[in-house]
Formats: C-alpha cells, structure tokens, sequence
C-alpha cells in the first residue's frame, strides 16, 4: 500500500515542537509519548532492517524502519487489527450480531475529559449492565448474553465525543444453560428500554464516584466539587432522552468481521481522511451526520494547525486503559469453553464448515507434488522471496544502502 500524500505523523514533526511550547504545562505525559511515538514511528529513530532480493539478477534492496506500535498510531493500526481478528475469526457463531452503540450526553462528556479514566469506566460498566439486565429479564430475551464493547471518545469532526459500540450475537444461554435462546428476526432489545435503564446507571455511578472523591473539577467546572452544584449540574439529564442506537443485524460473519476490522483498531482519525497542510490549517475529510443521505459523507473541514494537535491528544487514553472490553459469556476466562457449548447446543461442528473442506481438499490432493508457495514477502521488483541481511537498533544508521529509485520520465507535450 502507498504511503499517503501527508500523515499525522508530518504534522506533528513540522509543528509539534512549536505546540509543545506552547502549551507546556498543559500536556500530560501520556500525550507526549503519543506525540514522540507518532514522529518516530518507521524512521531511523526505532531501529529496524534491510532486505534484499534473492533474485542474484535482480537484487533489489531495500529499508525498512521499526513501527511504534502505539495504539493511538495512524499507521500502525492495520498490523494490530490484522492480528486481532485471525483470533477472533474462529470463535464467531453461526447466529446473527446486532450492533448496538450508547453515548454520553455532552453535559457528561464535558466533565469526563478531566475525568477519563473514572467516566470512561463507568460508560463501559453501566453500558454493560444495562444490557445484561435488560436481555436476563423473562418480559425481553431471559437469556445470559455475550458481546464485545469498543470505546471510541471522538466525532468525526475530532470532537470530544465518549460512546460504546458493542457486537453482539443475537441470543444466549437459557438460565439453566441447558439451551440457547435465540432473539426475534431483525430484533434484539428495545431501546427505548435500553436508554431509561442506561440513564440511570450513568448518574447513579457518577453521584457515588463524586461522593467517594474520584471526580477532579478544574477550570469552569471547578464549582462542581461541591456536592449540590454537581446535583444540581446532573438534574436536567434526569428527564433527557439518552442516546441508545441499534442497527440491523449484520449480513452474515464475514461483515461483523470487516465491521470489526475498522472499528476496534480505529484511532480519532486516519491518514487517507486527511487532505492537505498548508498556512491556512490542517484541511481533512469528515461526515456530517445532522445531513441527511449522500451529504453527510466527504465533507471537507479545515482547522488551525494548533487546534488539529489539540483535537488529535484529547482522544489520548489514560495509560493502561482497555479500550476493548468482553462480557458475559464472552470474558476472557470462558470464552473457549462457552463457544463449544453454544456450537454444542446448535448443533454446529466445533470446526468452521469452510475449514473441513479446506482440509478435505487438501487431504485429496495430498499424493499431488506440491506447489511451490508464494513468497512471504515478495520483491516489488521481480516478486522473488526478501531476505533480510541487516538489522540495525534505534538511532543507527543501516551500513547497506536501498536500491535508487529510478527517476520518473515526464512528456512535455506542450
């Protein structure tokens, strides 16, 4: 894939200084490191290898550099994407999976950017209550559901923007586990359900954190370490309608997974949206979703460079913060165990279909000479197998040298 036109990481290393000093004092040090780890990623500074052809005729060389590996990085998103779902891609089950998303109102989400660890926290927690409870309830599905929450803290726009989205398979385990119940065609729970019960929990949880002194208030929010004000500030929430949003449920496993593919991994923006850097601003793509249609897509909106850099670290997560949780039958310690029950209790192999006959054509045309294998990291020149011939650690410059890129012919017709 070719290198875009201009990256997060260009921006930060022609103005990143500048707005460091800027705002020193201001900045926290996980958004520094994120800072430092975005200019650094694939250059000279994290280290990393040569490669060359094996083609002797051809013996095309080549650099490349260490990533970050930082989770907030633009570029360095894809690998861990990739990698997630080669796991995630064998404990999918054959039922249908619901996307459902719940976001803070904006009175909330203007303190929890002081407060991201305890509110971020509570989004996670009360998001997933409310969904436990609503599906265990006999009146709605009376079954114990499984899902998968990813916080996202951003608008399309780099506004401050906290919700959840949560993949969830369309049913669950009977109370006894003896069965699996399965949810209606086309419907998993009521929303309107959903949003007063998920209301609750939020103010609830964040009247007992204010009351065990986990909120800080700073700046015009300062008032708010006063019991009543913060009462006070949360009252007109109580009678609000909270934003609970399900989509229809997904084609089949191949698009939860492309669905999961660009969300989980996801960072506040990516490189392909961003257009232009010039005196004027940082100029990128975004939706408008107050449009409706075909409108609301490709919108061009231009920011002040500083307030691009401004908008970028807001999302910067709290340092050891998991920002992809799993519930129910989903946690980690039984998840294995609850997947071969559920494909037990449908009556489907423990070995995905496609993969039994992938082995059973394998198997026939096993007494076959086999077929040389691609090479794993074929040469762009000739497509002969890259072998790396130097690695070089962090600051250090590679002895062998890339092959020259030769230069563009250009036609002047004119």
């Amino acid at each position: 894939m070719s290198r875009p036109a201009l990256e997060v990481a260009d921006i930060f290393r022609d103005h990143g200084p500048a707005w460091r000093q800027a705002n020193a004092g201001h900045i926290s040090l996980e958004q520094l490191k994120v800072m430092s780890a975005i200019e650094n990623c694939r250059t000279a500074e994290l280290g990393g290898h040569v490669a060359r052809c094996d083609n002797e005729e051809c013996g095309h060389t080549q650099i490349a550099y260490n990533s970050c590996r930082n989770r907030h990085c633009p570029k360095c998103q894809g690998a861990a994407a990739r990698e997630w779902l080669a796991e995630r891609e064998k404990e999918l089950l054959p039922v249908p999976y619901f996307h459902v998303v719940f976001s803070l109102p904006a009175q909330i989400a203007d303190i929890a950017y002081q407060n991201k660890a305890a509110i971020y926290g509570i989004l996670f927690k009360a998001s997933a209550e409310t969904m436990l409870t609503i599906a265990a309830d006999p009146k709605h599905l009376g079954a114990r559901i499984g899902f998968l929450s990813v916080l996202h803290t951003w608008g399309s726009a780099l506004t401050h923007h906290p919700h959840v989205h949560m993949i969830v398979p369309g049913g669950g385990f009977s109370p006894d586990g003896t069965r699996w119940v399965a949810c209606r065609p086309n419907f998993f729970l009521a929303v309107e359900v959903l949003s007063c019960l998920f209301r609750r929990l939020v103010l609830e949880k964040l009247t007992a954190a204010h009351r065990a002194g986990e909120l800080q208030f700073v700046g015009k929010h300062a008032s708010l370490t006063d019991a009543r004000a913060f009462a006070a500030y949360l009252a007109p929430l109580r009678n609000k309608d909270w934003v609970v949003y399900a989509k229809r449920p997904f084609g089949g496993p191949e698009e939860v997974l492309r669905y999961l593919a660009r969300y989980t991994h996801r960072v506040a923006i990516s490189n392909r949206r961003l257009i232009s850097l010039d005196d004027k601003g940082v100029t990128f793509k975004w939706k408008d979703y107050r449009l409706d249609g075909a409108e609301r897509y490709n919108r061009v909106m231009t920011l002040p460079t500083h307030e691009f850099i401004r908008r970028f670290l807001m999302h910067v997560l709290p340092q050891g913060f998991h920002r992809i949780r799993y519930y129910g039958f989903l946690t980690c310690q039984t998840r294995a165990r609850n997947i071969a029950r559920i494909r037990e209790l449908l009556a489907v192999p423990l070995i995905p279909v496609d993969a039994i006959k992938a082995a059973s054509a394998k198997a026939s045309t096993s007494a076959q000479p086999e077929e040389p294998k691609a090479p794993e990291h074929p040469c762009p020149c000739c497509g002969s197998n890259m072998r790396i011939i130097e690695t070089f650690l962090r600051g250090q410059q590679p002895k062998n040298r890339p092959t020259p890129v030769p230069p563009k012919i250009r036609i002047d017709t004119s």
